[in-house]
């Protein structure tokens, strides 16, 4: 039995950022095992990729298209902040920034204004993805495969602190519920 190998990768901005990108390299697509040594691959491109777990499906600009000299493989429909149309769909290999690729990734064609490639959900479930904002910083991991089950509210339930379920309140002379120690009216009641 072989073992998959864990790859990753963390980007720390400096600040908090309001958008999630990276570098990609993509070509148009083959299969690596099919292709003979001798065989010449399709050139790898560098582009600037936004990570976006609202998107279903990966998407590429016509500035990756054209680069590639990419040729349609068909039409989707697909739906955006301005409604739904019908986009050209292509078939790519995607080298993310921990080396790990996807081949024969189906794609549709879009206007990502700023950067070349949307990496969706198509990607970013096949592993474990984590955002956090702390000490006024953005970090944001992935690796691939999945190895996590983060759940923040299941390891905050395992802190002293204990949260308010909504709707119900402790007594002003009840302990307070953020562990504390003090009376809730000298506490968080306040």
């Amino acid at each position: 039995m072989s073992q998959i190998q864990l790859k990753s990768f963390t980007v720390d901005y400096s600040a908090i950022s309001p958008v999630l990108n990276t570098s990609c390299w993509v070509c148009a697509a083959f299969d690596p095992a099919l292709l003979p040594p001798e065989a010449v691959r399709p050139p790898l491109v560098e582009f600037r990729a936004l990570w976006d777990t609202g998107a279903t499906g990966s998407v590429i600009s016509e500035n990756v298209v054209n680069a590639l000299g990419l040729k349609s493989t068909g039409k989707q429909k697909v739906y955006h902040a301005n409604g739904e149309s019908y986009v050209d769909t292509y078939s790519i290999n995607i080298i993310l920034p921990n080396d790990v690729g996807f081949k024969a990734l189906r794609v549709t064609k879009g206007i990502l204004n700023g950067m070349d490639v949307l990496i969706g959900m198509d990607i970013i479930s096949s592993g474990d993805f984590a955002v956090t904002t702390s000490m006024g910083r953005t970090k944001f991991s992935f690796q691939i495969p999945s190895t996590h089950d983060i759940d923040f509210s299941k390891d905050y339930n395992k802190q002293v602190h204990t949260p308010l379920v909504r709707g119900s309140h402790p007594g002003r002379n009840d302990a307070c519920p953020c562990g504390s120690g003090k009376k809730y009216k000298k506490c968080c009641g306040t």
